[in-house]
């Protein structure tokens, strides 16, 4: 009985250190950007996919909710914190629909079982990818106005680069199962 509850504490601790460095990742991928108005590109949709691949859908959904936590509750987590606000004020600004697509964009790339078929794993990726787009453009016009060309300023401008990230996550999808052996 003894080794049973070891081995259950063991999970939780080892599950707690990676959504932990998870977050920190997150944090790393949102720090790295190129500025475009009035959503910055970062690695953030990159990392988030490969999280749900890497940690499946459970650990996954842990990091990014703790994640948006982390970020809500003032830690400068986000893209353009603490520069342009923190907290419940910078969350609720042009990227909060983005930052709410990456739940579903994580749950879905945790779900997703992806093989050696380059195609399949492209097209999951995409569909792992498209709630944050989705989300992020409709709270985009909610935010600014409808009248705004909300797809030319929070979709177009970073169409090329995500299809980068999308093409480098199909190759690593192909060899997952080498970073799954480390959680």
């Amino acid at each position: 009985m003894e080794t049973i509850k070891l081995i259950q504490n063991n999970k939780i601790v080892k599950n707690a250190i990676i959504v932990f460095l998870g977050t920190i990742l997150l944090t790393v991928s949102a720090k790295v950007k190129i500025p475009f108005y009035p959503v910055p590109m970062t690695m953030q949709t990159f990392v988030v996919i490969f999280l749900g691949m890497c940690f499946g859908y459970k650990l996954g959904l842990a990091t990014v909710v703790l994640y948006l936590f982390e970020g809500i509750l003032g830690i400068p987590v986000f893209s353009n914190s603490p520069e342009k606000g923190v907290g419940m004020i910078y969350f609720t600004g042009p990227t909060m629909g983005y930052l709410l697509g990456f739940i579903i964009a994580v749950y879905a790339a945790g779900k997703f079982n992806f093989n050696k078929n380059y195609l399949l794993n492209f097209i999951k990726i995409v569909f792992s990818v498209l709630p944050i787009y989705i989300l992020g453009l409709v709270w985009l016009g909610v935010l600014i106005g409808w009248d705004k060309p909300i797809f030319e300023l929070g979709a177009k401008p970073f169409l090329l680069a995500e299809l980068f990230k999308i093409l480098l996550l199909v190759i690593i999808s192909t060899k997952i199962d080498f970073f799954k052996r480390f959680i």
